[in-house]
């Protein structure tokens, strides 16, 4: 395998920017929460939004490609999880909202 488990966490950022049409500036607001490696041929990577418990988990394989149909997942309820955005630049607040809607 040629991918490191850093390269994966790259990798699945800047496809999670791209998929929500994030600009570049908002990049330091996201974590890597974790990358780790299962099989021989993909890493599972974790990300977040620093000081938020929403997590996406996306697969990244030794390609470089990331699978489309990643996981998000809240502890926050869609209909209720809005008030704890105030803080969160526009775009990312109706990022995390639309996903937890769809959850």
């Amino acid at each position: 395998m040629l991918l490191t488990a850093t390269d994966a966490g790259h990798i699945a950022l800047e496809f999670l920017l791209a998929d929500w049409n994030i600009p570049e500036d908002y990049r330091d607001w996201f974590t890597i929460l974790n990358s780790r490696l299962v099989g021989e041929s993909w890493y599972i990577v974790e990300l977040g939004v620093e000081g938020f418990p929403d997590k996406w988990f996306i697969q990244v394989y030794d390609t470089g490609a990331c699978d489309p149909n990643y996981t998000f997942m809240t502890p926050i309820n869609g209909s209720d999880g809005f008030v704890d955005l105030n803080n969160l630049p526009e775009i990312l607040a109706e990022v995390l909202v639309a996903e937890r809607k769809a959850r």
